[in-house]
């Protein structure tokens, strides 16, 4: 008797395991790891093409971005979507050419505070998280100023940092003198060095998101505000204070180029720090790991590389950045990769590896996953940029420019295989090419503006 009622109890803690199981996974409750990959990109703010250690810099030591490209691929040929900042990171958010969004210029604080990237559009932070990702952010937004553009409606579950154009590294005061540093939707001081409470952030979001814990990969946005203005160290004083945009002290000039080379030390050390984190974790093998920048760099303190002008051009300086990825052990390491990539080709690239395609019927990037797991070339395509009524496109080697003049249009063109410096025009030599590659550019222009309110500034 006393064996039968044994074998019956066995029996309910068996059922009711199963029972205790069913309703778990129904609520979402099991932590069965999901072995896609986690995904961190890092985008500097205004850094050059020549201001990496592994990009040719003599002057900087960047090891820990070194490491990276050693360990992954390295573009010699990656290109933001716009000269400038916001119009990049609509690009980015959307796969799409910045000018369908409306955000064609700079997102300003003087004159933009209610405008923003529409809520309608579909973001690479809302793709993931359909997919299953878990979602973060950390730093610099520059698409919206007003609460209702806050990227927690756009896709991300957790967020901290701030929505302008650039902020005092410490006192976090915008250019118009109004305090901009958020904790989701509500403004709360954080006491800190901006680069390093954006690296702090994403290092918790890191171990607390550790998918063995949640069940689920992470995407996980830093966009660090250096080595854009002010110039500011980590030990530095504030420079702006609320209610005024005006400096209350300034950087002496001799001491410019010195405070800006340890600001892009400085995030150097935030993605050693990341990494380690990564390492700590048991993430690394698991994680694709991104960095950009969002422009060229600015005038007077960066490098261009050899490239010509800088940020806000649309020669070579203003928009080819320095890009790395990085995905250890199916990437292969140390690749030097020479393909046209733009900053809008992220989203459907890590929507595919999430094994997602975008949704948005319009997406002009393209997916380069194949070409990063299995070293294929990328189809060719025509490239475009346009900003304050200056133009370009690029078909192959062959890049044109239109730069307005005189109530006239000037015509540009360059071989980038043989004059990457863009100093030799030889737009009276190739006239047919010309005037096939201005109509394509005519076309693009109609087709991504159509009933489109635009920034223009």
């Amino acid at each position: 008797m006393e064996f039968k009622i044994m074998i019956l109890k066995t029996y309910l803690l068996y059922f009711l395991g199963i029972l205790i199981l069913s309703s778990c996974s129904k609520n979402g409750k099991t932590k069965k790891e999901d072995n896609r990959p986690n995904i961190i990109l890092i985008m500097a703010d205004d850094l050059g093409y020549g201001e990496l250690s592994c990009y040719g810099s003599s002057t900087l030591n960047t090891p820990n971005l070194d490491a990276l490209a050693a360990g992954g691929m390295k573009f010699t040929d990656f290109h933001s979507n716009g000269p400038v900042c916001s119009p990049t990171r609509a690009a980015l958010m959307t796969g799409m050419y910045q000018q369908r969004t409306g955000v064609e210029g700079v997102i300003t604080a003087a004159n933009h505070r209610e405008v923003g990237l529409s809520l309608n559009e579909t973001t690479l932070a809302e793709e993931l998280l359909k997919l299953g990702y878990a979602c973060g952010m950390y730093g610099k937004w520059h698409l919206g100023y007003a609460e209702k553009f806050n990227p927690t409606y756009q896709g991300f579950e957790d967020f901290a940092g701030f929505v302008s154009g650039n902020v005092d590294y410490h006192s976090h005061i915008d250019q118009e003198g109004y305090f901009d540093w958020w904790i989701n939707k509500a403004l709360k001081d954080e006491k800190g060095y901006t680069t390093d409470l954006i690296t702090q952030h994403g290092i918790d979001y890191i171990r607390k998101n550790n998918p063995s814990k949640t069940g689920k990969p992470f995407f996980l946005y830093l966009s660090q505000e250096a080595p854009h203005y002010p110039i500011q160290g980590r030990n530095d004083k504030p420079v702006r204070k609320e209610g005024s945009g005006k400096y209350i002290r300034k950087v002496p000039k001799d001491s410019t180029q010195i405070i800006y080379k340890e600001m892009i030390e400085t995030m150097d050390e935030g993605v050693g720090d990341v990494m380690q984190a990564l390492t700590d974790e048991g993430l690394v093998e698991n994680t694709i790991v991104i960095f950009c920048s969002d422009n060229g760099a600015a005038a007077g303190r960066g490098d261009s590389g050899g490239l010509r002008s800088f940020k806000a051009s649309i020669y070579e300086g203003g928009h080819r950045v320095p890009a790395i990825i990085s995905y250890q052990g199916k990437i292969r390491s140390g690749q030097v990769n020479h393909d046209q990539v733009m900053s809008m080709d992220f989203l459907p690239t890590l929507v595919d590896f999430a094994g997602g395609t975008p949704t948005h019927k319009n997406i002009d990037g393209i997916s380069i996953k194949d070409m990063l797991l299995n070293e294929t070339i990328l189809p060719k395509r025509d490239l475009f940029w346009s900003f304050k009524n200056r133009k370009a496109m690029r078909s192959g080697k062959w890049k044109l420019i239109v730069i307005p003049r005189d109530g006239k249009e000037v015509l540009e063109l360059y071989d980038l295989e043989n004059d990457l410096a863009e100093s030799v025009n030889l737009a009276d030599e190739e006239p047919e090419l010309v005037k096939e590659m201005q109509q394509k550019l005519i076309q693009w222009e109609n087709e991504v503006r159509t009933g489109v309110e635009t920034v223009s500034n």
